[in-house]
Protein backbone atom coordinates (compact mmCIF):
# COMPACT_ATOMS: atom_id res chain seq x y z
CA UNK A 1 0.00 0.00 0.00
CA UNK A 2 1.46 3.45 -0.95
CA UNK A 3 2.80 5.92 1.83
CA UNK A 4 1.86 8.98 -0.24
CA UNK A 5 -1.22 10.46 -0.59
CA UNK A 6 -0.29 12.48 -3.64
CA UNK A 7 1.75 10.51 -6.26
CA UNK A 8 3.15 12.39 -9.22
CA UNK A 9 3.94 9.96 -11.90
CA UNK A 10 6.36 10.92 -14.46
CA UNK A 11 5.32 9.08 -18.29
CA UNK A 12 8.94 8.61 -19.86
CA UNK A 13 8.77 8.33 -23.78
CA UNK A 14 11.18 9.04 -26.34
CA UNK A 15 13.12 11.41 -23.31
CA UNK A 16 14.61 8.29 -21.51
CA UNK A 17 16.98 11.15 -19.20
CA UNK A 18 17.16 12.85 -16.27
CA UNK A 19 19.02 16.04 -17.02
CA UNK A 20 16.97 18.96 -18.58
CA UNK A 21 13.42 17.36 -17.94
CA UNK A 22 10.90 19.64 -17.50
CA UNK A 23 8.69 16.95 -16.32
CA UNK A 24 10.46 15.10 -13.66
CA UNK A 25 11.80 18.20 -12.15
CA UNK A 26 8.68 19.63 -12.22
CA UNK A 27 7.59 16.42 -10.28
CA UNK A 28 9.74 16.58 -7.54
CA UNK A 29 9.63 19.79 -6.99
CA UNK A 30 5.83 19.30 -6.47
CA UNK A 31 6.07 16.49 -4.23
CA UNK A 32 9.00 18.14 -2.07
CA UNK A 33 5.90 20.82 -1.48
CA UNK A 34 3.63 18.20 0.20
CA UNK A 35 4.02 15.96 3.13
CA UNK A 36 2.94 13.04 1.62
CA UNK A 37 4.01 13.44 -1.93
CA UNK A 38 5.86 10.87 -3.95
CA UNK A 39 7.57 10.97 -7.57
CA UNK A 40 7.22 7.54 -9.54
CA UNK A 41 8.70 6.92 -13.12
CA UNK A 42 6.71 5.18 -15.72
CA UNK A 43 8.14 3.71 -18.98
CA UNK A 44 5.03 1.65 -20.93
CA UNK A 45 6.16 -0.90 -23.33
CA UNK A 46 3.06 -0.24 -26.07
CA UNK A 47 2.04 -3.23 -28.22
CA UNK A 48 0.22 -1.49 -30.93
CA UNK A 49 3.82 0.79 -30.87
CA UNK A 50 6.13 -2.13 -30.74
CA UNK A 51 4.06 -4.07 -33.69
CA UNK A 52 3.92 -1.27 -36.24
CA UNK A 53 5.41 -1.21 -39.06
CA UNK A 54 8.16 1.17 -38.60
CA UNK A 55 9.30 -0.04 -35.63
CA UNK A 56 12.19 -2.90 -35.78
CA UNK A 57 14.15 -5.03 -33.47
CA UNK A 58 17.43 -2.29 -33.31
CA UNK A 59 15.15 0.35 -31.91
CA UNK A 60 14.44 -1.88 -28.92
CA UNK A 61 17.63 -3.05 -27.97
CA UNK A 62 18.97 0.72 -27.98
CA UNK A 63 15.35 1.53 -26.33
CA UNK A 64 16.30 -1.08 -24.05
CA UNK A 65 19.88 0.42 -23.10
CA UNK A 66 18.82 3.49 -22.67
CA UNK A 67 16.05 2.43 -20.10
CA UNK A 68 18.71 0.27 -18.01
CA UNK A 69 20.24 3.58 -18.07
CA UNK A 70 18.06 5.26 -17.12
CA UNK A 71 16.52 3.27 -13.93
CA UNK A 72 20.32 3.85 -12.38
CA UNK A 73 19.60 7.48 -13.16
CA UNK A 74 16.89 7.64 -11.34
CA UNK A 75 17.44 5.65 -8.72
CA UNK A 76 20.32 8.35 -7.29
CA UNK A 77 17.24 10.95 -6.91
CA UNK A 78 15.02 8.56 -5.00
CA UNK A 79 13.02 7.78 -7.98
CA UNK A 80 11.58 4.18 -9.27
CA UNK A 81 11.20 3.63 -12.78
CA UNK A 82 8.32 1.01 -13.50
CA UNK A 83 8.14 -1.08 -16.83
CA UNK A 84 4.68 -2.39 -17.68
CA UNK A 85 3.51 -3.35 -20.75
CA UNK A 86 -0.23 -2.78 -22.22
CA UNK A 87 -1.89 -0.43 -23.71
CA UNK A 88 -1.17 3.79 -21.92
CA UNK A 89 -4.15 4.02 -20.47
CA UNK A 90 -5.01 0.68 -19.32
CA UNK A 91 -1.74 0.98 -17.13
CA UNK A 92 -3.17 4.51 -15.88
CA UNK A 93 -6.25 3.32 -15.01
CA UNK A 94 -4.62 0.46 -13.18
CA UNK A 95 -2.49 2.84 -11.09
CA UNK A 96 -4.84 5.75 -9.87
CA UNK A 97 -7.60 3.21 -9.21
CA UNK A 98 -5.03 1.31 -7.08
CA UNK A 99 -4.09 4.65 -5.76
CA UNK A 100 -7.44 6.14 -4.85
CA UNK A 101 -8.67 3.01 -3.05
CA UNK A 102 -5.97 3.94 -0.99
CA UNK A 103 -6.97 7.22 -0.29
CA UNK A 104 -4.33 9.12 -3.11
CA UNK A 105 -4.08 11.16 -5.84
CA UNK A 106 -2.47 10.85 -9.12
CA UNK A 107 -0.88 13.25 -11.63
CA UNK A 108 0.64 12.86 -14.49
CA UNK A 109 3.63 14.52 -16.10
CA UNK A 110 5.37 14.18 -19.18
CA UNK A 111 7.52 15.97 -22.17
CA UNK A 112 5.42 16.34 -25.89
CA UNK A 113 6.24 13.87 -27.83
CA UNK A 114 5.98 14.26 -32.09
CA UNK A 115 5.69 10.56 -32.78
CA UNK A 116 3.95 8.95 -35.70
CA UNK A 117 0.11 7.99 -36.22
CA UNK A 118 -0.22 5.45 -33.29
CA UNK A 119 1.55 7.46 -30.84
CA UNK A 120 -0.41 10.58 -31.77
CA UNK A 121 -4.04 8.96 -31.41
CA UNK A 122 -2.43 7.52 -27.76
CA UNK A 123 -1.84 10.91 -26.57
CA UNK A 124 -5.41 11.83 -27.74
CA UNK A 125 -6.56 8.80 -25.68
CA UNK A 126 -4.91 9.57 -22.37
CA UNK A 127 -5.96 12.97 -22.78
CA UNK A 128 -9.42 11.49 -22.93
CA UNK A 129 -8.94 9.19 -19.94
CA UNK A 130 -7.08 12.39 -17.73
CA UNK A 131 -10.43 14.22 -18.13
CA UNK A 132 -12.76 11.66 -17.35
CA UNK A 133 -10.83 11.03 -14.12
CA UNK A 134 -10.00 14.63 -13.24
CA UNK A 135 -6.16 13.88 -13.26
CA UNK A 136 -3.94 16.92 -13.72
CA UNK A 137 -1.76 15.58 -17.09
CA UNK A 138 0.79 18.90 -17.18
CA UNK A 139 3.04 18.12 -20.59
CA UNK A 140 6.53 20.41 -21.49
CA UNK A 141 7.98 20.53 -24.58
CA UNK A 142 11.53 19.73 -25.02
CA UNK A 143 12.59 20.90 -27.94
CA UNK A 144 12.01 23.33 -30.70
CA UNK A 145 8.55 21.74 -31.87
CA UNK A 146 5.42 24.05 -31.23
CA UNK A 147 2.50 22.23 -30.35
CA UNK A 148 -1.02 23.80 -32.13
CA UNK A 149 1.51 26.68 -34.08
CA UNK A 150 -1.04 28.42 -36.03
CA UNK A 151 1.64 30.14 -38.13
CA UNK A 152 5.24 29.63 -39.32
CA UNK A 153 6.38 33.00 -39.26
CA UNK A 154 8.25 33.41 -36.48
CA UNK A 155 9.20 29.73 -35.42
CA UNK A 156 12.74 30.32 -35.93
CA UNK A 157 13.00 33.13 -33.11
CA UNK A 158 10.45 30.24 -30.92
CA UNK A 159 13.76 27.70 -31.39
CA UNK A 160 16.15 30.54 -30.68
CA UNK A 161 14.06 31.50 -27.19
CA UNK A 162 14.02 27.62 -26.02
CA UNK A 163 17.28 26.78 -27.00
CA UNK A 164 18.72 30.05 -25.27
CA UNK A 165 16.71 29.42 -21.85
CA UNK A 166 18.61 28.21 -18.57
CA UNK A 167 18.73 24.04 -19.23
CA UNK A 168 16.06 22.37 -16.41
CA UNK A 169 18.76 21.18 -13.26
CA UNK A 170 19.19 17.21 -12.59
CA UNK A 171 17.77 16.52 -9.93
CA UNK A 172 19.69 15.84 -6.76
CA UNK A 173 20.04 13.17 -4.68
CA UNK A 174 17.80 11.93 -1.82
CA UNK A 175 14.33 12.17 -2.60
CA UNK A 176 12.41 10.76 -0.08
CA UNK A 177 10.66 7.50 -1.89
CA UNK A 178 7.23 7.42 -0.18
CA UNK A 179 6.14 4.94 -3.10
CA UNK A 180 6.26 1.42 -2.47
CA UNK A 181 6.52 -0.66 -5.73
CA UNK A 182 6.37 -4.33 -5.20
CA UNK A 183 7.66 -4.56 -8.62
CA UNK A 184 10.14 -2.40 -11.70
CA UNK A 185 9.12 -4.26 -14.16
CA UNK A 186 11.86 -6.24 -16.02
CA UNK A 187 13.38 -4.76 -19.44
CA UNK A 188 12.75 -7.22 -21.92
CA UNK A 189 14.96 -8.40 -24.73
CA UNK A 190 13.38 -7.82 -28.34
CA UNK A 191 13.49 -11.57 -28.71
CA UNK A 192 11.15 -11.87 -25.15
CA UNK A 193 8.86 -9.34 -26.70
CA UNK A 194 8.35 -11.38 -30.02
CA UNK A 195 9.89 -8.88 -32.36
CA UNK A 196 11.71 -10.33 -35.33
CA UNK A 197 15.12 -11.26 -35.54
CA UNK A 198 17.01 -7.83 -37.00
CA UNK A 199 21.12 -8.07 -36.74
CA UNK A 200 22.42 -4.79 -36.84
CA UNK A 201 26.15 -5.70 -35.64
CA UNK A 202 27.42 -2.19 -35.80
CA UNK A 203 24.34 -0.46 -33.77
CA UNK A 204 25.48 2.77 -32.40
CA UNK A 205 24.06 2.78 -28.61
CA UNK A 206 21.41 5.18 -27.77
CA UNK A 207 22.75 5.88 -24.26
CA UNK A 208 23.68 9.23 -22.51
CA UNK A 209 27.01 8.07 -21.77
CA UNK A 210 27.56 7.53 -25.24
CA UNK A 211 26.02 10.83 -26.23
CA UNK A 212 28.19 12.77 -23.78
CA UNK A 213 31.04 11.15 -25.39
CA UNK A 214 29.90 12.08 -28.28
CA UNK A 215 29.33 15.54 -27.94
CA UNK A 216 32.59 15.88 -26.54
CA UNK A 217 34.61 14.31 -29.58
CA UNK A 218 32.44 16.19 -32.25
CA UNK A 219 33.11 19.48 -30.68
CA UNK A 220 36.67 19.13 -29.88
CA UNK A 221 38.31 17.06 -32.64
CA UNK A 222 36.20 15.04 -34.97
CA UNK A 223 33.81 17.79 -36.40
CA UNK A 224 36.51 20.00 -37.58
CA UNK A 225 36.01 19.64 -41.27
CA UNK A 226 32.06 19.12 -40.75
CA UNK A 227 30.92 20.81 -43.71
CA UNK A 228 33.50 19.13 -46.06
CA UNK A 229 33.52 15.64 -45.26
CA UNK A 230 29.49 15.27 -44.26
CA UNK A 231 28.53 14.27 -47.61
CA UNK A 232 30.60 10.75 -48.17
CA UNK A 233 30.04 7.76 -46.54
CA UNK A 234 33.46 7.52 -46.56
CA UNK A 235 34.20 10.25 -43.94
CA UNK A 236 30.97 10.74 -42.36
CA UNK A 237 30.76 8.38 -40.15
CA UNK A 238 33.60 10.29 -38.17
CA UNK A 239 33.16 13.60 -39.46
CA UNK A 240 29.20 13.83 -38.64
CA UNK A 241 28.56 14.32 -34.62
CA UNK A 242 26.43 11.14 -34.41
CA UNK A 243 24.09 12.20 -31.81
CA UNK A 244 21.02 11.07 -33.71
CA UNK A 245 20.74 8.57 -32.29
CA UNK A 246 20.70 9.96 -28.60
CA UNK A 247 18.42 12.48 -30.19
CA UNK A 248 15.76 10.49 -31.13
CA UNK A 249 15.50 8.48 -27.64
CA UNK A 250 15.74 11.53 -26.06
CA UNK A 251 19.02 10.38 -23.53
CA UNK A 252 20.32 13.73 -24.73
CA UNK A 253 18.66 17.32 -25.12
CA UNK A 254 18.31 19.54 -28.26
CA UNK A 255 18.97 22.13 -25.85
CA UNK A 256 22.14 20.45 -23.85
CA UNK A 257 23.75 19.92 -27.86
CA UNK A 258 22.62 23.27 -28.89
CA UNK A 259 24.04 25.42 -26.21
CA UNK A 260 27.37 23.06 -25.71
CA UNK A 261 27.82 23.69 -29.48
CA UNK A 262 27.30 27.86 -29.29
CA UNK A 263 29.27 27.58 -26.30
CA UNK A 264 32.44 25.92 -28.48
CA UNK A 265 31.35 28.05 -31.13
CA UNK A 266 32.55 31.17 -28.74
CA UNK A 267 35.57 29.71 -27.51
CA UNK A 268 37.02 29.66 -31.21
CA UNK A 269 35.40 32.93 -32.28
CA UNK A 270 37.72 34.14 -29.36
CA UNK A 271 40.91 32.28 -29.95
CA UNK A 272 40.58 33.57 -33.72
CA UNK A 273 39.79 37.26 -32.40
CA UNK A 274 42.97 36.66 -30.05
CA UNK A 275 45.39 35.53 -32.41
CA UNK A 276 45.91 32.11 -31.22
CA UNK A 277 46.15 28.79 -33.01
CA UNK A 278 42.91 26.55 -33.69
CA UNK A 279 42.30 24.12 -36.38
CA UNK A 280 38.66 23.88 -35.85
CA UNK A 281 36.41 26.08 -38.66
CA UNK A 282 33.93 28.59 -37.08
CA UNK A 283 32.36 27.43 -41.10
CA UNK A 284 31.45 23.96 -39.63
CA UNK A 285 30.05 24.77 -36.14
CA UNK A 286 27.80 27.40 -37.79
CA UNK A 287 26.77 24.72 -40.30
CA UNK A 288 26.30 22.18 -37.16
CA UNK A 289 23.94 24.79 -35.42
CA UNK A 290 22.12 25.62 -38.60
CA UNK A 291 21.16 21.41 -38.91
CA UNK A 292 19.84 21.19 -34.95
CA UNK A 293 17.76 24.55 -36.12
CA UNK A 294 16.46 21.98 -39.26
CA UNK A 295 15.91 18.90 -36.94
CA UNK A 296 12.96 20.64 -35.31
CA UNK A 297 11.95 22.38 -38.55
CA UNK A 298 11.16 19.29 -40.67
CA UNK A 299 9.73 17.81 -37.06
CA UNK A 300 7.35 20.73 -37.11
CA UNK A 301 6.02 19.75 -39.84
CA UNK A 302 4.55 16.32 -38.93
CA UNK A 303 3.51 17.95 -35.59
CA UNK A 304 0.97 20.61 -37.44
CA UNK A 305 0.07 18.10 -40.12
CA UNK A 306 0.00 14.31 -39.10
CA UNK A 307 -1.66 13.30 -42.33
CA UNK A 308 1.65 13.39 -44.40
CA UNK A 309 2.78 10.26 -42.34
CA UNK A 310 0.50 8.40 -44.97
CA UNK A 311 -0.48 11.14 -47.99
CA UNK A 312 1.18 13.56 -49.94
CA UNK A 313 1.62 17.14 -48.72
CA UNK A 314 -0.35 17.71 -52.02
CA UNK A 315 -2.82 14.80 -52.03
CA UNK A 316 -2.86 15.35 -56.03
CA UNK A 317 0.63 13.86 -56.18
CA UNK A 318 -0.64 10.36 -54.80
CA UNK A 319 -1.77 9.48 -58.13
CA UNK A 320 1.96 8.97 -58.56
CA UNK A 321 3.07 5.54 -58.30
CA UNK A 322 -0.31 4.31 -57.78
CA UNK A 323 -0.13 1.84 -60.53
CA UNK A 324 -1.01 -1.98 -59.75
CA UNK A 325 1.67 -3.92 -57.29
CA UNK A 326 3.03 -6.41 -59.25
CA UNK A 327 5.43 -9.38 -58.40
CA UNK A 328 7.54 -7.05 -60.88
CA UNK A 329 7.08 -4.01 -58.69
CA UNK A 330 7.35 -6.49 -55.37
CA UNK A 331 10.94 -7.46 -57.02
CA UNK A 332 12.24 -4.30 -57.50
CA UNK A 333 11.36 -3.03 -53.41
CA UNK A 334 13.08 -6.76 -52.67
CA UNK A 335 16.39 -5.69 -54.68
CA UNK A 336 16.84 -2.07 -53.24
CA UNK A 337 15.93 -3.21 -49.90
CA UNK A 338 18.45 -5.77 -50.00
CA UNK A 339 21.04 -4.00 -52.01
CA UNK A 340 21.20 -5.99 -55.32
CA UNK A 341 19.98 -3.68 -57.24
CA UNK A 342 23.09 -4.01 -59.80
CA UNK A 343 24.35 -0.22 -58.94
CA UNK A 344 27.37 -0.56 -56.74
CA UNK A 345 27.05 3.04 -54.42
CA UNK A 346 23.69 2.38 -54.10
CA UNK A 347 23.97 -1.44 -53.14
CA UNK A 348 26.86 -0.37 -50.45
CA UNK A 349 24.97 2.20 -49.08
CA UNK A 350 21.90 -0.04 -48.00
CA UNK A 351 24.18 -2.35 -46.87
CA UNK A 352 25.82 -0.58 -44.58
CA UNK A 353 22.70 1.09 -43.55
CA UNK A 354 21.28 -2.67 -42.53
CA UNK A 355 24.47 -3.32 -40.89
CA UNK A 356 25.01 -0.16 -38.73
CA UNK A 357 21.34 1.26 -38.30
CA UNK A 358 22.81 4.93 -39.76
CA UNK A 359 23.74 6.53 -43.03
CA UNK A 360 24.75 10.05 -43.76
CA UNK A 361 22.08 12.12 -44.63
CA UNK A 362 22.89 12.68 -48.24
CA UNK A 363 23.13 8.64 -49.32
CA UNK A 364 19.91 8.60 -47.15
CA UNK A 365 18.37 11.23 -49.68
CA UNK A 366 19.51 9.18 -52.87
CA UNK A 367 18.65 5.87 -51.67
CA UNK A 368 15.17 7.26 -51.73
CA UNK A 369 15.45 9.10 -54.74
CA UNK A 370 16.46 5.81 -56.26
CA UNK A 371 13.29 4.08 -54.79
CA UNK A 372 10.61 7.11 -56.32
CA UNK A 373 12.46 7.78 -59.46
CA UNK A 374 14.70 4.66 -60.96
CA UNK A 375 12.49 2.22 -59.50
CA UNK A 376 9.53 3.63 -59.42
CA UNK A 377 7.89 2.26 -56.20
CA UNK A 378 5.70 4.29 -53.83
CA UNK A 379 7.11 6.41 -51.42
CA UNK A 380 5.26 5.17 -48.09
CA UNK A 381 6.62 1.45 -48.54
CA UNK A 382 10.06 2.37 -49.32
CA UNK A 383 9.90 5.12 -46.47
CA UNK A 384 8.97 2.55 -43.99
CA UNK A 385 11.56 0.25 -44.65
CA UNK A 386 14.08 3.16 -44.03
CA UNK A 387 11.92 3.65 -41.17
CA UNK A 388 12.88 0.41 -39.45
CA UNK A 389 16.57 0.24 -40.85
CA UNK A 390 17.58 3.76 -39.17
CA UNK A 391 18.14 3.67 -35.48
CA UNK A 392 17.80 7.01 -35.26
CA UNK A 393 14.14 7.24 -36.99
CA UNK A 394 12.49 10.08 -35.89
CA UNK A 395 9.07 10.24 -37.65
CA UNK A 396 8.84 13.92 -37.36
CA UNK A 397 12.18 14.12 -39.71
CA UNK A 398 11.35 11.42 -41.44
CA UNK A 399 8.43 11.10 -43.14
CA UNK A 400 8.56 14.73 -44.37
CA UNK A 401 12.04 14.17 -46.19
CA UNK A 402 10.88 10.92 -47.79
CA UNK A 403 8.27 12.93 -49.34
CA UNK A 404 10.95 15.82 -50.17
CA UNK A 405 12.95 13.14 -51.73
CA UNK A 406 9.47 11.65 -53.86
CA UNK A 407 9.10 15.07 -55.11
CA UNK A 408 5.58 15.48 -53.49
CA UNK A 409 5.53 18.54 -51.29
CA UNK A 410 5.04 20.53 -53.81
CA UNK A 411 7.23 22.75 -52.96
CA UNK A 412 10.88 21.25 -53.91
CA UNK A 413 12.81 20.65 -57.27
CA UNK A 414 12.54 17.17 -58.14
CA UNK A 415 16.13 15.35 -56.74
CA UNK A 416 16.49 12.73 -59.44
CA UNK A 417 20.28 11.62 -57.86
CA UNK A 418 22.62 9.68 -60.46
CA UNK A 419 23.71 6.80 -58.48
CA UNK A 420 26.27 6.54 -60.90
CA UNK A 421 27.57 10.20 -60.64
CA UNK A 422 27.02 10.12 -56.51
CA UNK A 423 29.49 7.44 -56.66
CA UNK A 424 32.42 8.73 -58.05
CA UNK A 425 31.64 12.11 -56.57
CA UNK A 426 31.61 10.51 -52.98
CA UNK A 427 33.73 7.16 -53.21
CA UNK A 428 35.91 7.61 -56.06
CA UNK A 429 38.53 5.20 -55.11
CA UNK A 430 36.05 2.70 -54.40
CA UNK A 431 36.60 2.10 -50.87
CA UNK A 432 33.33 2.34 -49.46
CA UNK A 433 31.87 0.02 -52.35
CA UNK A 434 34.59 -2.87 -51.68
CA UNK A 435 33.93 -2.53 -48.03
CA UNK A 436 30.18 -3.04 -48.57
CA UNK A 437 29.88 -5.04 -51.70
CA UNK A 438 32.41 -7.92 -51.28
CA UNK A 439 31.45 -9.29 -54.76
CA UNK A 440 33.35 -6.13 -56.12
CA UNK A 441 36.69 -6.81 -54.20
CA UNK A 442 38.61 -7.50 -57.28
CA UNK A 443 37.30 -5.12 -59.90
CA UNK A 444 39.47 -2.01 -60.43
CA UNK A 445 38.77 1.66 -60.17
CA UNK A 446 38.37 2.25 -63.51
CA UNK A 447 34.70 -0.16 -63.32
CA UNK A 448 34.43 -0.33 -59.57
CA UNK A 449 31.35 2.28 -60.01
CA UNK A 450 29.95 0.72 -63.73
CA UNK A 451 30.90 -2.87 -63.27
CA UNK A 452 28.56 -3.70 -66.10
CA UNK A 453 31.26 -2.12 -68.24
CA UNK A 454 33.66 -4.13 -67.91
CA UNK A 455 35.01 -6.61 -70.49
CA UNK A 456 34.16 -10.11 -70.26
CA UNK A 457 38.01 -10.75 -69.47
CA UNK A 458 38.28 -8.32 -67.25
CA UNK A 459 35.18 -10.04 -65.81
CA UNK A 460 37.62 -13.18 -65.17
CA UNK A 461 40.35 -12.03 -64.19
CA UNK A 462 39.00 -9.94 -61.14
CA UNK A 463 36.76 -12.78 -60.27
CA UNK A 464 32.95 -10.97 -60.80
CA UNK A 465 30.89 -12.08 -63.17
CA UNK A 466 28.33 -9.53 -63.90
CA UNK A 467 24.93 -11.56 -63.68
CA UNK A 468 26.72 -13.91 -61.94
CA UNK A 469 28.69 -12.90 -59.36
CA UNK A 470 26.84 -9.25 -59.11
CA UNK A 471 23.54 -8.56 -60.39
CA UNK A 472 23.00 -6.41 -63.84
CA UNK A 473 21.61 -2.92 -62.95
CA UNK A 474 17.72 -3.31 -62.40
CA UNK A 475 16.96 -0.38 -65.05
CA UNK A 476 18.80 2.43 -67.32
CA UNK A 477 18.64 5.48 -64.70
CA UNK A 478 18.57 7.44 -68.01
CA UNK A 479 15.46 5.90 -69.12
CA UNK A 480 14.38 5.86 -65.68
CA UNK A 481 14.80 9.24 -65.04
CA UNK A 482 12.99 10.15 -68.53
CA UNK A 483 9.83 8.07 -67.23
CA UNK A 484 9.90 9.92 -63.94
CA UNK A 485 10.11 13.72 -65.48
CA UNK A 486 7.07 12.76 -67.46
CA UNK A 487 4.60 11.54 -65.02
CA UNK A 488 5.50 14.83 -63.05
CA UNK A 489 4.71 16.98 -66.42
CA UNK A 490 1.68 14.56 -67.00
CA UNK A 491 0.13 15.63 -63.44
CA UNK A 492 0.89 18.91 -63.47
CA UNK A 493 -0.62 19.72 -66.76
CA UNK A 494 -3.92 17.95 -65.62
CA UNK A 495 -4.55 20.04 -62.41
CA UNK A 496 -3.39 23.20 -61.44
CA UNK A 497 -1.43 23.05 -58.20
CA UNK A 498 0.69 26.43 -57.72
CA UNK A 499 -1.88 27.67 -55.90
CA UNK A 500 -1.97 24.21 -53.27
CA UNK A 501 1.18 24.55 -53.56
CA UNK A 502 1.76 27.61 -51.98
CA UNK A 503 -0.91 26.86 -49.50
CA UNK A 504 1.78 24.21 -48.86
CA UNK A 505 4.75 26.40 -48.37
CA UNK A 506 3.08 29.09 -45.93
CA UNK A 507 1.94 26.03 -43.70
CA UNK A 508 5.22 24.25 -43.80
CA UNK A 509 7.96 26.85 -45.46
CA UNK A 510 10.82 28.11 -44.25
CA UNK A 511 11.00 32.20 -43.77
CA UNK A 512 14.28 33.61 -44.37
CA UNK A 513 16.61 32.46 -47.38
CA UNK A 514 19.63 30.92 -46.90
CA UNK A 515 23.05 33.05 -45.98
CA UNK A 516 21.42 34.03 -42.74
CA UNK A 517 24.64 35.39 -41.01
CA UNK A 518 25.04 34.60 -37.02
CA UNK A 519 25.28 37.78 -34.73
CA UNK A 520 27.18 37.11 -31.52
CA UNK A 521 25.96 36.90 -28.77
CA UNK A 522 22.45 36.51 -29.98
CA UNK A 523 21.39 32.96 -30.29
CA UNK A 524 22.02 31.72 -33.90
CA UNK A 525 18.04 30.82 -35.55
CA UNK A 526 19.10 29.01 -38.35
CA UNK A 527 19.76 28.89 -41.88
CA UNK A 528 16.12 28.81 -43.29
CA UNK A 529 15.52 28.10 -46.99
CA UNK A 530 12.72 28.80 -49.71
CA UNK A 531 11.52 25.40 -51.48
CA UNK A 532 14.25 23.37 -53.18
CA UNK A 533 17.19 25.61 -51.67
CA UNK A 534 19.77 23.60 -49.08
CA UNK A 535 17.36 21.07 -48.46
CA UNK A 536 19.76 18.33 -49.56
CA UNK A 537 22.46 19.68 -47.24
CA UNK A 538 20.82 18.84 -44.22
CA UNK A 539 21.89 15.89 -42.11
CA UNK A 540 19.60 14.03 -40.63
CA UNK A 541 22.15 12.58 -38.90
CA UNK A 542 23.73 15.71 -37.43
Amino acid sequence: MPSATQLHLVWFKRDLRVADHAALAAAISAARSEKRGAVLGLYVIEPEVIEAADFAGRHWEALAEALAELRTALRVAGVALAVRRGAVVEVLERLRAGLVGAGGLLTLWSHEETGNAVTYARDRRVGGWSREHGVRWTEYPQNGVVRRLRSRDGWAGIWGERMGAPAVATPARGLAPGWTLKDEGAIPTAVELGLAPDACPGRQAATRAEALRLLGTFLAYRGRNYSREMSSPVSAADACSRLSVPLAYGTISMREVAQAAVHRLGEVQALRAAGAATEFPIGSLRSFIARLHWHCHFMQKLESEPRIEFSAFLPELDVLRSEAWTDERANKLAAWSEGRTGYPFIDACMRSLRATGWINFRMRAMLMSFASYDLWLPWRLSGLHLARQFTDYEPGIHWPQVQMQSGTTGINTLRMYSPVKQSIDQDGDGVFIRRWVPELAGVSTAFIHEPWRMPIEEQVRSGCLVGRDYARPLIDHAEAVRFARAQFSEVRRSADLRAKAGEVFRRHGSRKRPGTTITEPRWFEGKEACPGAAGEQLNLGV
